[in-house]
């Protein structure tokens, strides 16, 4: 048993940058490194991302932050606003680098990615697995840790294992033989199996399933009922038979949703109109970023939760397109149909959004003999999109749209977008 298999056709790794956020704000402001650091969703609303050092503070994923001022401030921990258009450049900066080892990557997150080697001599993969890590942590700033193992659902165990213990491992951990692979079955939680989720944790544990190991000794016909074929999928992947593909196209997103609290609540049809249309004008500019067109919009509002003495009310909406678009004009025309029959008046709403659904390759989209102005319409989105590009955000707008407001997030602790902004980066005195 403690042998190694090194007859495995396939074997997997799993990359994941570590405290991705706060380290991508530590690349450029050194003098944090060490210290606590907690980054902001949108608004400044709630925790999102900490370093190791705020975990260790006791500071909760998803705190409020108005709620933890005074944590804040009495551990003298910083504080970021969410920086998206430096994380997702340092992101791409990063994926690139991992596809100079291996065709087969999937981009899993952000901060994640998934790469398959064949035909590669697996006593060297540690060797890989260093030069991979080594090379990240130079080129961008980045640190990650390795996870090798012959299946997706295994190479997330070594990945923890990897970081869980980086003093010993270095960051790099591999599961190259069966003594390796029972022994971080038995260590890993079943609440923290990759896929397992809360619901089939409660169950698994019902019947007395605790560890990883435990639930590949459970019988296979109990999983399929239970967890269906992809329970069973992850089963076989933790007993060393790669069962879950590799997604290749993963970062192509399957839909794209713009949704936002209002600052002061909107009562009137013409106001959320305009919201709706710059959200609608938002998710197609994202859509086109990755060549895709929606086949459906989903559009819905809602009343502040937290007001007990005013009417409450939320609904929401899924308009089908008669055929598949990128046009910004089209996907308005049909967010505002849908948002005529879900409003109601009288109502003070705080939030409203748009989901684009069903998104095809624009190559490879189903054409309608019912399409009107198409390729006036491909011009006139590629002309926007190049002004925006080159000029900014907000410069052309449609005319449903508030000419004089440009929404913007409360943002009190924001960085330098210091690899986007030709204005924010690093001044060399």
């Amino acid at each position: 048993m403690g042998r190694c298999n090194l007859h495995y056709s396939l074997m997997y790794a799993l990359i994941d940058c570590n405290n991705f956020y706060a380290s991508c704000e530590r690349v450029f402001q050194p003098q944090y490194e060490g210290k606590a650091l907690v980054i902001l969703s949108n608004n400044d609303g709630c925790v999102i991302a900490r370093s190791e050092e705020a975990k260790r503070l006791g500071i909760p994923m998803g705190a409020p932050a108005f709620k933890f001022r005074n944590e804040f401030k009495k551990y003298n921990i910083k504080v970021f606003s969410s920086n998206y258009p430096l994380y997702g450049d340092m992101s791409n900066r990063v994926m690139r680098i991992l596809e100079n080892y291996t065709p087969n990557v999937e981009i899993y997150s952000i901060d994640e990615a998934f790469l398959k080697f064949e035909g590669f001599k697996y006593q060297k993969l540690s060797s890989i697995g260093l030069k991979i890590r080594n090379q990240v942590r130079q080129w961008t700033g980045i640190p990650v840790s390795v996870g090798m193992a012959p299946s997706k659902g295994l190479s997330k165990i070594a990945n923890k294992i990897a970081k869980k213990f980086e003093n010993k491992t270095g960051g790099i951990y591999c599961i190259d033989c069966d003594e390796k692979r029972l022994k971080a079955l038995k260590w890993t939680d079943i609440g923290d199996v990759w896929g397992v989720g809360i619901r089939n944790k409660k169950k698994l544990e019902a019947i007395g399933v605790k560890t990883a190991l435990d639930f590949i000794n459970i019988p296979d016909i109990w999983v399929k009922k239970n967890m269906s074929i992809l329970g069973l999928r992850l089963k076989r992947d933790l007993e060393g038979i790669p069962s879950i593909k590799l997604e290749e196209n993963s970062q192509r997103k399957k839909t794209i949703a713009t949704t936002r609290s209002f600052k002061n609540t909107l009562s009137k049809f013409d106001d959320l109109k305009e919201r709706i249309t710059t959200y609608t004008i938002l998710g197609a500019e994202k859509m086109r970023k990755q060549h895709s067109c929606a086949s459906a919009i989903y559009i819905f509002v809602r009343s502040n939760p937290f007001k007990i003495n005013v009417d409450q009310y939320r609904n929401g909406c899924t308009i089908t397109l008669p055929y598949a678009t990128d046009s910004s004009i089209i996907l308005n025309h049909y967010a505002i149909k849908g948002l005529k029959n879900i409003f109601k008046s009288g109502i003070e709403y705080k939030k409203a959004g748009i989901l684009l659904l069903e998104l095809t390759p624009s190559r490879s989209r189903q054409m309608s003999l019912f399409e009107k102005d198409t390729y006036k319409h491909k011009l006139l989105m590629q002309t926007l999109d190049g002004i925006h590009r080159r000029f900014g955000p907000h410069r052309m707008k449609l005319a449903s749209q508030d000419l004089r407001q440009t929404w913007k997030m409360r943002r009190n602790h924001l960085s330098n977008r210091f690899t986007t902004e030709i204005n924010e980066i690093i001044k060399v005195k």
